[in-house]
């Protein structure tokens, strides 16, 4: 124990020193408002060279027009924040060493109207900078540029939907529903579309609401509208003086209104020829089913009435132009606008008395299934025999009491066991609704978020919805005193279609990106093309400004910019270009990191932001727009830390400068650098080129397809995405892959999903090899197929890039999909127009859309589906349902998706064999040694070396088998291993092989290779897993040919790179093959011998609660097995449905079908049909499977030993089974009542156990055929 006495303790206390800290806050200080700026008015003169330097600090206050300006050595210049508008022309601004340009500051945003006009030709006679070029802003080594416009949201959703043509400015809507009983009058001026007045007249109540209403219509002044309509009833003290009034107005039918009779009336007041009216006779009783009765009448008053434009009965002859659209609907007051059978009920049987189906008992049994009054009754019994055609004396079949059959009264002594079901409809209430649109040249968008600074002038752009990018529009934002914070009216009206709202779970809303600024850099531009390559491509001048910024430079901080008319069609000179700067952030001593935000980029001629050899810079909130060539580039890819977050990129169009800009015309038209009388092929040389990652060996697909995403699954506001160096394909998770790809696209597996594709010709965003680049919700949209919404090709959070061209069709296999919904303007002849395709994911498959399915990107497909928004299982991963690498017992099947939903720990190996090259290669997992991969590679057959990339289960046993002798170099890269991550690897050689085998660690940035370790030999098998860094062993096994080592990571690596710390570790076996060997295919050797249990180690992920769901859309999952357990002689036979969890064991031999509504899922019974059914006549089954309503999922077990033969299988073939497959001991069957087949119909069939383990979509929908 610690002792101290009070003297030292006192001591101490007097040793405390106790410091206060005062805190000064400063005001802020404006740049313009610095002291010691000097005033500068260089006026006008495009000869004028201006050098800002040695310390000189200048303010320009006015309007100026000068050759140049160049700020060095410690000059400053200041842009004045001035009430008046100021225009800076000059050809070039370059800020060099210690040079400053200031344009307001991050805590003071410049708040007038600046524009920077930079000015010149390509073939202008001054001599150009050696590194900027022409034409530009350009920061230099110790350079500083500070532009900060004001914050305007740099873009959002439309949140509804605009319709070619509409406009809804200032319209008006009127609706009254029960109590409001009599006739209902609006006056309407006819030149402005406003009601004057309106009032209710309650003419089934008193005589003087009669009298009063004559006297209202009469005061009424000639020419304005009259619009009339009846509300529940307005005949019963309805007097002869209203009816006179209104029959001279114009209507015929008024004089005889009856009661309730719905009536409506438009007129213009002394203009008996303008009226027009409908009227229809009450029935007096409420009709049943479908049978709404709608009387709307419209008055349509416009210069050009057509047909389709007048909606009325009656023809209507309009007076001078006056622009005003009035619609009035009535709806009969009781009215049952739905009418369906219930299920069937059987509560009681007919042992006892009889049987009893009483509506109160069904009502307590059934609380939530039944009405409380129904319309009807049906009886029939459980072999479908209606009630009247059994024979039976029925004692009461009354829809308010029920059915009773009792057994007394029968001559045989015993009633049929009797189903009952009841009509039930719903009734409405009246209404009348009065609705007046204004036609005017204006529109009235309606946002997602406020317009936080848009006004009257700015100029926004609206993204297409449809398959063409060109349909994007641009408009210019009007005064709106009555809009909301979420409104904006724009001058003029849509032409077409833009959706704003969610259909069938998809977002379809389009993008509204603001375009103006307050302040702007532009390039001047030539009225047509000149003197250039360019000019064979394009009618336009092509040669804009751009902005470039130098190593070494200072701070670069820019928000609140637009940029117009920037780029050229030259190498290197970009509207934002980031060149070669390396670290920008707190890593390369930038505090704050360097960033661009809140910035417009439109009608631009090469790219939108391009970061080349520069780490750490935040891109944020950046709208490009109608750009030449990628729009969001990192050039070389190692390039790590850059942020895209929250950018939006529309409409980006084909440019010369890269093979991947390129459309077909430009890459056959382009062959500078190339070998003399080449040829490009497009679809090779320039389609091939990945869009978004530019790997060189991606081929193109040949075909277009129609499938779009379900955006709202990858919303996550904190998701940070990594790509990898694609010339390696590094990491485990593929999101996204082309149907032709020849490989798989990767990410990091604990990184949230990306989307890619390979094949459009001018992409928005091209990371052709990128480490570390961080990504924030990035969607990439590609717009096209037959109608309705873009397909989603990457979604990283709120970054959105919309409407690349096509270079050729090209087909997306897009994993996590949700197809195109039919658009309102589709085409009748269109497959789309009569169904819908509703998977969210879908892996493809062979046909004309797909090819074959072959590619080894098309087999390799896995995606992380981290919160369960995809799958409804969160954590688990998605893979192909044939790739048994990956999969294990566990796994459920999704047959609509040619996927399965499974669990585990994957990473990914690259193996590049030499000599030869033109090789295919076999992996089989010892767990499923009957399940083979088959992969082509990655590269051509004529390449000197090929590469092959499957995705592996880690902690497993695989053997690699080859169609030709096996190769004599074999390197194995260890993609996404951490540290400690193993697999065991057999590779087949042919008997009489020598080996040398090393470990090594590559780094690709430095291109620098380490030797860490070499294997030994050894004669135990087991030792193979005691390899360490310096010293693995290898086990040579002649008698199967096979050569088992374990590869096994020895480093740590960061989150999202695919390879250590260190660098990428690698296997590398050099083999001396005997000559003439021949293929090394190990596999009839290798097993059974080395076949292994398939085991779980990661258990799968429990399934999303229905409330947790964002779509009524969900998964049903069903587990069925049929199987025999053997206990030494006794042997036992079980079956069971599990259906969400809930377990039904068949406990019978014969068969049990457990049906379900295709509609919702729900459980509606399980029934079992013994084997002596089956063998005889089996009308039993099959008058129950033929009553089943349409749309009936129904799962089928067997217990015991099935009935293989016989007339009871044709209800497999009803319920949609495979008329050609041959029945066994055992049977799963799940199968569908309807008038289509799902693609989820699976039957399993065996001696001894048959299992299927599936989700189904709910609700069933009939899809496109492909």
């Amino acid at each position: 124990p610690l002792s101290l006495s009070l003297s030292q303790f006192q001591f101490k206390v007097r040793s405390v020193c106790v410091m206060t800290l005062t805190l000064l806050v400063y005001p802020t200080v404006c740049p313009d408002r610095e002291p010691g700026l000097q005033p500068w008015t260089p006026g006008h003169s495009e000869a004028h060279h201006v050098t800002i330097g040695y310390g000189r600090k200048v303010i320009l206050t006015s309007s100026a027009t000068v050759h140049s300006i160049e700020i060095l050595n410690g000059g400053k210049l200041v842009i004045a924040d001035s009430y008046r508008p100021i225009l800076l022309r000059t050809k070039h601004i370059l800020i060099g060493n210690r040079g400053q340009l200031h344009i307001g500051s991050p805590d003071c945003p410049y708040k007038g109207n600046l524009t920077i006009s930079l000015f010149g030709r390509s073939d202008d006679t001054d001599a150009e900078h050696s590194y900027f070029g022409r034409k530009y802003i350009g920061v230099g080594t110790g350079g500083t540029l500070e532009i900060h416009g004001q914050k305007k949201l740099s873009w959002t959703f439309l949140n509804k939907t605009l319709h070619p043509g509409e406009s809804e400015d200032n319209s008006y809507l009127f609706e009254r529903g029960w109590g409001n009983r009599g006739i209902i009058v609006h006056v309407i001026d006819p030149k402005t579309g406003e009601v004057l007045h309106n009032d209710r007249f309650d003419t089934y109540r008193s005589k003087e609401e009669s009298r009063r209403l004559a006297q209202y219509v009469d005061v009424v002044d000639n020419g304005m509208i009259l619009a009339m309509v009846v509300n529940d009833e307005g005949s019963n003290n309805l007097e002869d003086s209203a009816r006179k009034i209104l029959t001279k107005l114009g209507s015929k039918d008024f004089h005889r209104l009856g009661f309730r009779h719905p009536w409506s009336f438009i007129a213009l007041k002394g203009n008996a020829s303008s009226a027009v009216e409908d009227h229809a006779i009450y029935q007096g009783e409420p009709l049943s089913h479908l049978s709404l009765l709608s009387l709307p009448s419209s008055l349509l008053i416009f210069p050009s009435t057509s047909p389709s434009q007048c909606l009325s009965f009656s023809p209507f002859h309009p007076p001078p132009s006056l622009p005003l659209l009035l619609s009035i609907s009535y709806f009969l007051d009781v009215c049952i606008t739905e009418a369906e059978w219930t299920e069937w009920f059987d509560r009681d049987d007919e042992r006892g008395s009889g049987d009893w189906e009483k509506l109160s008992d069904l009502h307590k049994a059934y609380p939530d299934r039944l009405c409380s009054t129904p319309m009807d009754i049906q009886a029939e019994s459980h072999d479908g025999v209606p009630s009247n055609e059994t024979g039976d004396v029925i004692y009461k079949s009354d829809r308010d009491y029920g059915f009773v059959c009792l057994n007394k009264d029968q001559s045989h002594g015993l009633c049929h066991n009797y189903r009952v079901r009841f009509l039930c409809g719903k009734l409405v209430r009246p209404q009348a609704s009065i609705s007046i649109e204004r036609l005017s040249n204006s529109t009235v968008l309606e946002l997602a978020e406020p317009a936080e600074g848009w006004g009257p002038g700015d100029k926004l752009v609206l993204a297409s919805t449809d398959y063409s990018m060109h349909q994007a529009e641009e408009f210019t934002i009007l005064p709106c005193t009555a809009c909301g914070p979420t409104q904006v009216k724009v001058q003029g009206k849509p032409v077409f279609l833009h959706m704003g709202e969610e259909v069938d779970g998809v977002d379809m809303r389009a993008e509204v990106g603001l375009l103006s600024r307050n302040i702007l850099v532009r390039g001047e531009m030539e009225p047509g093309c000149y003197g250039n390559e360019a000019c064979k491509f394009f009618a336009f001048d092509t040669f804009g400004g751009h902005v470039k910024v130098e190593r070494g430079f200072k701070s670069v901080q820019v928000s609140g910019v637009e940029l117009q008319h920037m780029g050229q069609q030259s190498m290197g000179h970009y509207p934002v270009h980031f060149h070669m700067n390396g670290d920008v952030d707190q890593k390369g001593g930038y505090d704050p990191p360097t960033s661009v935000s809140d910035l417009s980029i439109h009608h631009t001629f090469s790219r939108c932001v391009t970061v080349h050899g520069s780490n750490g810079l935040l891109v944020k909130d950046v709208v490009g727009y109608d750009a030449l060539g990628h729009c969001f580039f990192t050039e070389d890819g190692p390039e790590e830390r850059n942020t895209f977050d929250h950018c939006l990129g529309l409409m980006i169009r084909a440019g010369t400068l890269l093979p991947s800009d390129r459309d077909s015309k430009m890459c056959r038209d382009i062959t500078q650098g190339a070998f003399p009388g080449y040829v490009a092929n497009p679809r090779q040389d320039c389609s091939k080129v990945l869009q978004i990652c530019c790997f060189p060996h991606i081929s193109s697909p040949p075909s277009l397809s129609i499938y779009s995403l379900f955006p709202h699954i990858f919303s996550h506001r904190h998701s940070t995405i990594t790509l990898s160096p694609p010339s390696l394909f590094p990491n485990s998770t593929v999101f996204i892959l082309s149907s032709h790809l020849s490989s798989p696209l990767s990410l990091s597996p604990d990184s949230s999903p990306l989307l890619s594709s390979p094949h459009l010709s001018s992409p928005l965003l091209s990371i052709p090899l990128l480490s570390s680049t961080t990504l924030l919700s990035l969607l990439i949209c590609h717009k096209q197929g037959l109608t309705g919404r873009h397909a989603a090709l990457s979604h990283l959070h709120d970054t959105h890039l919309s409407s690349l061209p096509l270079s050729s069709p090209s087909p997306l296999p897009l994993s996590s999909l949700h197809p195109l919904t039919p658009s309102p303007h589709s085409s009748p002849s269109t497959p789309c127009s009569s169904y819908q395709i509703t998977s969210r994911v879908f892996f493809g498959e062979p046909g004309p859309w797909f090819n074959k399915m072959q590619m080894d990107g098309d087999k390799t497909t896995i995606f992380h589906d981290v919160d369960g928004s995809v799958s409804e299982y969160p954590g688990a991963f998605l893979v192909k349902e044939d790739n048994w690498l990956l999969r294990h017992p566990d796994c459920i099947d999704v047959p609509d998706w040619r996927a399965a939903i499974c669990s585990g720990h994957y990473a990914q190996i690259y193996i590049q064999t030499r000599n030869p090259a033109s090789l295919n290669m076999q992996m089989v997992k010892d767990e499923y040694p009957d399940r083979p991969l088959t992969l082509e590679g990655a590269l051509g057959k004529r390449k000197h070396y090929q590469q092959f990339q499957p995705v592996v289960t880690l902690g497993k046993g695989y053997t690699v088998h080859w169609d030709q002798a096996a190769p004599a170099e074999i390197t194995v890269w260890l993609i996404n291993f951490n540290r400690n991550d193993w697999i065991n690897v057999g590779f087949c050689y042919p008997t009489g092989t020598t080996f040398t085998i090393i470990s090594d660690i590559h780094n690709r940035l430095t291109k620098q290779t380490r030797k860490t370790g070499v294997f030994m030999r050894t004669t135990q098998r087991d030792k193979i897993n005691q390899s360490h860094l310096s010293r693995g062993y290898y086990y040579w096994e002649e008698d199967t040919g096979l050569l088992f080592l374990r590869v096994k990571a020895h480093n740590e690596k960061e989150d999202f790179a695919f390879c250590s710390v260190k660098g990428c570790e690698r296997v590398k076996i050099t083999a001396v093959i005997p000559k003439g060997s021949s293929p090394s295919d190990c596999m009839t050797q290798a097993y059974p011998l080395h076949a292994e249990m398939p085991i779980v180690d990661v258990p799968m992920p429990r399934k999303l609660p229905s409330a947790k769901l964002r779509t009524t859309d969900h998964f049903l999952e069903v587990k069925l097995e049929s199987y025999n357990t053997r206990f030494f002689h006794i042997k036992e036979d079980f079956a069971y449905t599990e259906v969400n969890g809930r377990k039904l064991y068949q406990p019978d031999d014969g068969v049990q079908l457990t049906v379900m509504d295709g509609h919702d899922g729900r459980l509606v019974e399980s029934k079992g049909f013994r084997n002596s059914i089956l063998q005889g006549v089996p009308a039993q089954i099959e008058s129950y499977v033929n009553n089943l309503t349409d749309f009936s999922i129904v799962i089928i077990t067997s217990k015991g030993r099935l009935v293989t033969r016989g007339p009871w299988t044709r209800i497999l073939e009803l319920l949609g089974a495979d008329k050609t497959l041959k029945l066994r001991d055992k049977l799963t069957f799940v199968g569908f009542k309807g008038t289509f087949r799902p693609d989820w119909i699976r039957m399993e069939v065996d001696e001894e156990r048959a299992k299927i383990h599936q989700v189904l979509p709910i609700p069933v929908v009939k899809k496109i055929k492909l």
